[in-house]
């Protein structure tokens, strides 16, 4: 029995949101808290991003052995399974890193099951974003593009929004001088362990709504034979070197604001920060964020239907560009919470909009018998991308302080502008784009 996409779409793609926030930002947010340096955070959780970046050598693997649906539901439920010992990993540790800030073990521990956690993760995303290469037809495909971007942005404001709002509302002092709910940092306990029900709810969910398509089963060949292949028809399409560029400039800005910004709203004004609280931090980029980024979305999706990639694509990078120097305005001049929140909410209707062209292109790239592998080393080698300047951009930030950092990287963003003009001479674009608006692919395609 044919089952409608909405029934499993938004959800597989809440699940595979929702580990991305927790293990990059989330996990920045939660050191921050807990007070260590800008350097040690953003370099230590930028190696959170490597198995996103290695994701594009095992991927193969996974098209060649059991199918995309078995995949996706034993990482759902190993990653329940993570979060619920990362919340026995805080509770038994808090206390005593609670009074020895900096403790090497809780540090150490914590960031082994992000690391985990993030091969996990990156494993998910390859089942599942093959999943939905092969359950839908590529016309339900363009269909639903927009709303499965909408959904993992969804988890990924929900996660770094209200859930963070949430968890310092336990813990947090009120006017009245009466008991906090929960001693802090017990509150990130709840946090995570929410997280591993939810993931284990997601799990059976799934296991009885998701259906079998046909085209779901493995590559007929060996697992060595597969990653040849897979890598093989990746790198000798044409205008690779061209699509290679344009993957890794077009959010080498956005890189740099990654693991900087959470620090900068959060930490204290005397070392030129914001100093805004956990909870003024998880409102502003939860409530109004949300919202933005859905319509952010939404507007992306409806433009990007009715004009095309190649139309959209210079309003749409120059907009992915504004916040860096929306944070340098910030990091001079101080201004008010009003003024923040305005800005912090056009950033995410921005990166809405912005990051829409850049889901399509990698899906308009990806073609063939190992079309989940050629997203998976798209999304790895932007993974790549992401990481080295997010790696970098705390020692930076130290280095010259948060104004002059914002400055750099806004002048560094301009890069993107000179990417654009890259995905104008990509044939695949074109040629796809025009395919999918004249509905001329079968389900037959699809596979």
């Amino acid at each position: 029995m044919k089952k409608n996409p909405w029934l499993y779409i938004p959800s597989l793609y809440l699940a595979e949101g929702f580990p991305y926030i927790i293990i990059n930002i989330v996990s920045t947010v939660l050191y921050a808290d807990l007070g260590f340096s800008n350097e040690k955070i953003a370099f230590w959780t930028g190696w959170l991003y490597l198995p996103w970046i290695l994701k594009m050598f095992w991927s193969p693997l996974i098209d060649a052995h059991s199918t995309k649906r078995r995949w996706l539901l034993s990482m759902q439920c190993a990653l329940g399974i993570l979060f619920l010992a990362l919340a026995g990993t805080i509770a038994w540790e808090a206390f005593r890193f609670a009074n020895q800030t900096g403790s090497l073990t809780f540090f150490s521990l914590s960031l082994f099951g992000f690391l985990l956690g993030s091969f996990l993760s990156a494993t998910l995303d390859i089942a599942t974003d093959g999943y939905y290469l092969l359950a839908l037809n590529p016309v339900v495909q363009s269909k639903f593009v927009g709303i499965r971007t909408i959904f993992y942005r969804l988890a990924m404001i929900l996660g770094s929004g209200p859930l963070l709002s949430l968890i310092a509302w336990l813990s947090a002092p009120n006017a009245k001088s009466e008991p906090v709910l929960l001693p802090w940092p017990y509150n990130w306990t709840v946090l995570f362990a929410f997280l591993g029900v939810l993931f284990l709810f997601f799990t059976l969910y799934h296991m009885h709504i998701l259906p079998r398509p046909r085209q779901d089963v493995s590559v007929q060949s060996s697992g060595s034979t597969a990653w040849k292949e897979a890598f093989r028809t990746y790198f000798t399409q044409k205008n690779i070197t061209l699509i290679l560029a344009f993957i890794l400039l077009y959010r080498l800005g956005d890189a740099f604001l990654e693991k900087t910004v959470p620090l900068f709203l959060l930490k204290s004004q005397s070392d030129g920060a914001l100093g805004m609280s956990v909870q003024s931090y998880g409102l502003i980029k939860g409530t109004l964020g949300l919202g933005a980024v859905i319509l952010g979305n939404l507007a992306g999706g409806w433009l990007l239907g009715q004009y095309g990639f190649k139309k959209c694509i210079w309003p749409f990078a120059v907009i992915l560009i504004l916040p860096n120097f929306f944070y340098a305005y910030m990091s001079w001049s101080h201004p008010s919470a009003t003024v923040v929140t305005a800005l912090i909410t056009l950033e995410h209707f921005g990166n809405g909009l912005a990051l829409m062209a850049f889901s399509v292109f990698i899906m308009y790239i990806s073609q063939g018998s190992y079309k989940t592998s050629h997203y998976a080393i798209s999304t790895g080698i932007m993974a790549l991308g992401m990481m080295i300047p997010s790696m970098a951009s705390g020692w930076l930030q130290m280095k010259l302080g948060y104004t002059c950092f914002f400055v750099l990287a806004s002048l560094i963003s301009l890069v993107t502008l000179a990417a654009v003009p890259l995905a104008f001479k990509i044939k695949s674009i074109e040629e796809t784009e025009a395919s999918f608006r004249t509905h001329k692919h079968s389900l037959e395609d699809a596979s």
